[in-house]
């Protein structure tokens, strides 16, 4: 009997596909960080449409989709020492995440924000090589230049929210800088937003433009490890510890 047609050949070849498609299915699901804060519910659901609940240390892959429940907070912590701190009612997603500690030039980090909200804050990745880091949010695309930022995407979904007048912050992207500086990009331009400022993009075609800070509405501070508010957003902070976001 030929090679081609024996039973073991086809069984040899057989087991080294699977261990290839192994291979490579582990690489893939890398864990990029894991949860270190959870205050509520918060499902990670892949692309295939599976999903898991996560806990505290539970890990987080490439082209996972996080959705926090009504009461969630969440803080994810990647392995170049970035954060991302989610709000309740909120969707992210790390579409691509390439990091080496002794490789800087495949620095590669590309986000979305796909509803609610986040606060940032730009690990090893973004500082050494700030071209290779992109939050996509709905009407435009933030990049950083070491920073501490929020962004808040409301879609006529923000109705539970409401500035000091009572009235619910407009459709759109609000951005505040706490510390350093981040470009906000879209059809319209190029905006840089530095430390102590308030941005808003209405649409994908409109330059995204600077908000006096009055203009903002206060959102309860997240119950994370008992810190009185999302790590690092001193200026952007009320001084009743909670978060302004504007409209």
């Amino acid at each position: 009997m030929g090679a081609r047609n024996s039973p073991f050949a086809a069984s040899a070849l057989r087991a080294a596909v699977a261990a290839l498609a192994l291979l490579a299915a582990s690489a893939f699901a890398a864990p990029i960080g894991e949860i270190t804060h959870l205050s509520g519910t918060l499902v990670a659901t892949r692309a295939d449409g599976s999903s898991r609940v996560l806990a505290p240390k539970s890990t987080v892959e490439t082209g996972e989709t996080l959705t926090t429940a009504a009461d969630t907070y969440a803080r994810v912590k990647f392995r170049d020492g970035g954060e991302i701190t989610l709000r309740p009612e909120s969707q992210f997603r790390v579409e691509t995440y390439q990091f080496d500690a002794a490789k800087p030039q495949g620095d590669n980090l590309v986000m979305t924000l796909v509803k609610g909200g986040l606060r940032a804050i730009t690990g090893l990745l973004g500082k050494r090589r700030s071209e290779s880091y992109q939050l996509r949010a709905g009407v435009a695309t933030i990049g950083v230049r070491g920073t501490n930022y929020g962004a808040f995407l409301c879609q006529n979904d923000c109705g539970n929210v409401h500035d000091n007048s009572g009235k619910a912050p407009q459709n759109g992207l609000h951005v505040d800088v706490a510390e350093g500086t981040i470009s906000v990009t879209n059809q319209g331009g190029t905006s840089l937003f530095s430390q102590g400022a308030f941005g808003f993009v209405p649409n994908a075609l409109t330059l995204p433009v600077t908000v006096p800070s009055g203009q903002g509405l206060n959102l309860p501070a997240p119950p994370l490890g008992g810190r009185p508010g999302i790590p690092g957003a001193t200026a952007a902070a009320s001084s009743s510890g909670q978060i302004c976001v504007v409209e």
